[in-house]
């Protein structure tokens, strides 16, 4: 057997589809399906279950691709420990960022890197934590940034900072001539948040139970209501749908003059997040990492400037 056909019948299992995974590896169809067939026949399993536009794995064939990927991911760290001996700081880094963070951070984290690392350009891929997860330990991606916590053998964990959440309201909202606000007075209002498997949905609701809520029978309690990003959301609350509760980094109070839009601190305790790098304990350029964490470090991710009531119209 040869690491294509191990690939290749990898590919299969993650697109359940001969033309999709031929289109993954830049092979032809009849190419890969010869190699996935002659693989099968040197193992004496069957790996697959063919319908009519359906493909399933079978159960010697669950055990076989995990194995499988196991045996891509080391040879992948064969060849990083071959470029290592050479300089670790030279080749791509494959990094991952949750949907919540990548967008705030990369655009300030880029410049730096570059300074820091300048033959060491990055492979970004943006998911869920979740699909980072995954992604990481099979070996697709290299480092990654998330919320913590987040715990998995073999991964090595590094907390990178701390960022406050910031309520987000329309700027005619009554809650807007204050200082600061409460959770608990958001969750009395009409509250947009993401959708089920954003990591930052879950901890919005743990700091604030009263958060998740329905419509009650007379109609008392706004429901809350959903969006497919932070900038969507942002959006919806400029227009005047309702309130957020958002990273101070996502805020964006600049995009908007202060009658459409505006941030306010939370009081004490202030909810936050811990932000932090993931990545393999294995993993053969741990310099490549460090500069990874040091160029964060040396990020300028400044919060937005809070508008307090009577400030002039942004």
């Amino acid at each position: 057997m040869t690491l294509s056909e191990l690939r290749y019948a990898v590919a299969v299992a993650d697109a359940r589809h001969f033309g999709r995974a031929a289109e993954a590896c830049h092979v032809s169809q009849p190419s890969l399906s010869v190699a996935v067939r002659k693989l099968e026949d040197e193992l004496g399993v069957m790996l697959f279950e063919r319908g009519h536009g359906e493909i399933s794995v079978t159960p010697a064939g669950e055990r076989v691709i995990a194995q499988a990927r196991q045996v891509l991911s080391e040879a992948e760290q064969l060849r990083n420990v071959a470029a290592q001996s050479q300089d670790p700081m030279v080749g791509p880094l494959r990094l991952g960022a949750i949907y919540t963070i990548a967008p705030y951070l990369l655009p300030e984290l880029i410049p730096v890197l570059h300074e820091r690392a300048p033959q060491m350009p990055l492979v970004i891929e943006e998911n869920y934590t979740s699909r980072l997860r995954e992604r990481l330990k099979q070996g697709d991606l290299d480092v990654i940034i998330v919320s913590l916590p987040f715990e998995e053998p073999g991964i090595v964990t590094l907390p990178l900072y701390d960022e406050p959440f910031v309520g987000v309201l329309p700027g005619s909202h009554p809650l807007a001539e204050r200082d600061t606000v409460e959770l608990q007075e958001m969750a009395q209002e009409t509250l947009l948040l993401l959708g089920a498997g954003h990591c930052f949905r879950d901890q919005v609701l743990e700091r604030c139970p009263e958060c998740q809520k329905t419509v009650t029978a007379d109609g008392s309690t706004p429901s809350n209501l959903e969006g497919s990003s932070l900038e969507t959301i942002r959006h919806m609350v400029a227009s005047g749908m309702g309130v957020t509760i958002l990273p101070c980094t996502a805020a964006g109070a600049d995009r908007y003059a202060q009658r459409l839009l505006a941030v306010r601190r939370f009081e004490e305790p202030v909810p936050s997040r811990r932000v932090a790098l993931a990545w393999r304990s294995r993993f053969p350029r741990p310099e490549a990492v460090e500069a990874l964490r040091q160029a964060i470090l040396q990020t300028p991710l400044t919060c937005v400037d809070f508008i307090r009531p009577g400030d002039g119209d942004g």
